[in-house]
């Protein structure tokens, strides 16, 4: 699994892993609020790359202008 740097959230890097076809096989939020980070974690497992940036794209957490859905989006967008 490759880690990427995030920038203006809690989590300091976010993991993932995709297949062949999209599919992420494996990710992994460095940092962030354990909970939310952990079920955002099983709830992607196994979708493909584009369905969850459609839903993550543009989170926001307060003021930050993004989030850790956000930042994941924006890895996967880059992929």
């Amino acid at each position: 699994m490759k880690y990427y740097k995030t920038e203006k959230i809690c989590a300091k890097e976010i993991g993932v892993e995709l297949d062949e076809n999209g599919i992420i096989t494996e990710i992994e939020f460095c940092g962030g609020c354990d909970g939310n980070t952990q079920g955002l974690e099983h709830l992607i497992l196994g979708l493909h790359k584009d369905v969850v940036i459609k839903k993550l794209e543009g989170i926001n957490c307060g003021v930050r202008g993004t989030s850790c859905p956000d930042q994941l989006s924006r890895i996967l967008k880059a992929l």
